[in-house]
């Protein structure tokens, strides 16, 4: 639970701050005056004034905010040239649109540093653990060694060694795995297990007693950020695809999780190891920028839409027109917690 705990205040407070401070710095270099940087909702627990802006940290993690000089349309404004409102659209997209790409910009590079200093995973026959008392043990096979060759088959990834072994019941395999640069082999003779076809029949299956593990595969610089460019972008793609297909019909709403599962799985990844977790602060990272950036009012995408219609428009939209938008985006937003909420407790 302590684990659990830790890993979803580091997970989540990176996640925020990071979208936060991109708010804040675009804001600054825009010549906008920063009343308060919090990381967290109030109630506050800290805080501390610098210069012209209050830093704060507040109980509930789930968030954070940078409040603006005139960032709010129902208050009045003096006009003052430091207040958001008086600085020009295009100014002002890029100060909302900064969060989302920070986000990104973030699973960029904690992809890429994962690929440069640990290796990209590779499809490889590597054994993450052994059965105690099976016959892979009894062979000496131990943990990252992989296997090579199966009964004089050449085995390349973890499929094929699967492939080898199931159809194998009770029967003896010549098997030649390597430990570091030593080549070994041994006769293992697998027992009998029951598996699932995708179907849902059950059949029997041979085993030997592991459970596969990851292989790791170094890249050079370019080639980390080149590749880690690339598979954030996947994960948008994929978020966008989810997010299509959730109003479609096509993804299963059952899927959509809130910050109990998000602490399920950030206690999991972390037990499994500090990369695991950097792996699992990626992906959210990418799906909430992408939630971000969603035309839906409440979200940066839907402040974002009234500034297109504003610049296409000419001037500001209505009060009207932003309250309507608002309450139907809020509408939303409280069915969605509905639904995150209700799969969370279900789980």
């Amino acid at each position: 639970m302590f684990i659990t705990i830790i890993a979803t205040v580091f997970v989540l407070g990176v996640l925020v701050f990071i979208h936060e401070l991109g708010h804040f710095l675009v804001a600054k270099k825009s010549g906008i005056r920063v009343d308060k940087f919090s990381l967290g909702f109030p109630p506050t627990l800290i805080s501390k004034k610098i210069g012209e802006t209050e830093y704060a940290i507040g109980v509930i993690p789930l968030g954070g905010y940078v409040k603006m000089a005139g960032d709010n349309p129902d208050e009045d404004r003096t006009g003052e040239p430091y207040e958001f409102m008086s600085k020009p659209p295009w100014k002002r997209f890029l100060v909302i649109a900064a969060g989302p790409i920070m986000n990104f910009v973030l699973a960029v590079v904690i992809i890429s540093g994962l690929f440069y200093f640990r290796g990209q995973t590779v499809d490889k026959a590597v054994i993450g653990e052994v059965m105690p008392g099976g016959p892979a043990e009894t062979a000496g096979l131990l943990p990252d060694d992989y296997i090579v060759n199966i009964d004089g088959v050449e085995i390349n990834s973890a499929t094929e060694m699967i492939a080898e072994i199931k159809d194998k019941v009770e029967q003896p395999l010549f098997i030649k795995w390597k430990r570091g640069e030593n080549l070994m082999s041994d006769t293992i003779v697998t027992f009998r297990d029951i598996g699932v076809t995708t179907a849902g029949d059950t059949v029997e299956v041979g085993k030997i007693g592991i459970i596969t593990g990851r292989a790791y595969e170094k890249l050079g610089l370019f080639s980390s950020i080149g590749a880690g460019f690339g598979q954030s972008l996947d994960y948008t793609i994929a978020t966008f695809q989810f997010i299509g297909g959730f109003f479609s019909g096509k993804s299963n709403a059952g899927d959509v999780g809130g910050p109990i599962f998000i602490a399920k799985i950030a206690g999991a990844t972390a037990r499994a190891g500090f990369d695991i977790l950097l792996e699992f602060m990626a992906l959210l990272s990418v799906n909430l920028a992408v939630l971000n950036i969603l035309p839906i009012p409440v979200f940066d995408g839907g402040h974002l839409m009234f500034l297109i219609a504003e610049k296409l428009k000419g001037s500001p939209l209505s009060m009207k027109i932003r309250l309507i938008a608002q309450q139907a985006g809020l509408a939303f937003i409280l069915i969605l917690i509905v639904l995150i909420t209700y799969n969370d407790i279900t789980r």
